[in-house]
């Protein structure tokens, strides 16, 4: 099972994104789990961006992106989205979704990586 982050693209600094976050077919229930979102721009380690716990009702967020992305999920449509408004150069990335049992920024606790999606901020 792999979930399957899109929505990525070219977008200009200061403009906006919406990334979602599926099973991809495979039946795996989002809800079941906390979902993160992470990123990994060129040349550079991975880095948590973001999770929201099972009930939605918990939400964190890195530092960087603090203030201009928003996570939600819809557990009718067994997605999770990543909003991503004010964008910067510095947010060009590749950008994953994973699931965790816990609610944590801890990437050693999330599975069902898949491939992520490509966000180029250009200025």
């Amino acid at each position: 099972v792999q979930l399957q982050a899109s929505g990525g693209g070219l977008v200009q600094a200061g403009g906006s994104l919406r990334l979602s976050c599926t099973s991809s077919g495979s039946g795996f229930f989002l809800g079941s789990s906390a979902i993160g979102w992470f990123r990994q721009a060129p040349g550079q380690a991975p880095e948590w961006v973001s999770c929201i716990s099972r009930s939605g009702g918990g939400k964190f967020y890195a530092n960087p992106v603090k203030g201009r992305f928003t996570i939600s999920r819809d557990d009718a449509n067994n997605t999770v989205y990543l909003q991503m408004d004010s964008l910067k150069d510095e947010d060009t990335a590749v950008y994953y979704c994973a699931a965790s049992i816990q609610f944590t920024a801890q990437s050693s606790e999330y599975f069902n990586w898949g491939q992520g999606t490509v966000v180029t901020v250009s200025s």
